[in-house]
């Protein structure tokens, strides 16, 4: 099976590159994930979907509800079959790294399988 391509939308792009790697590490043996990118900026996201072609995209815990919708409506704009994950507002700030790899990996079965 082919990598799922993943693409990030994070403020913070080494941060989301060091959480997404630790995500890659835990869950091979179920799933191969590539990360082809993040995007900083909303604005960016309709252009980065186009290039990048991601199979699944992921909101960082940054973003508002709203704004997290804002930005899977767009990439849904371009790619109406994107397979979206958003995490919860604060998930970062509250739990750390070890939080939002525990969040993404539960949530993993249900959008990947």
């Amino acid at each position: 099976m082919a990598p799922f391509r993943l693409l990030t939308v994070n403020t913070v792009p080494e941060r989301a590159k060091r959480v997404i790697a630790r995500i890659v590490d835990e869950v091979k043996g179920d799933w191969e994930i590539l990360h082809v990118g993040n995007v900083e900026r909303i604005e960016d996201v309709q252009a980065a979907v186009t290039r990048e072609q991601p199979d699944v995209l992921f909101t960082a815990s940054m973003w508002t509800p709203e704004q997290a919708q804002e930005i899977v409506a767009l990439a849904k704009g371009v790619k109406p079959e994107l397979r979206t994950l958003s995490m919860p507002q604060g998930l970062q700030a509250e739990r750390g790294p070890d939080g939002v790899v525990l969040y993404v990996k539960e949530k993993l079965p249900e959008l990947l399988g």
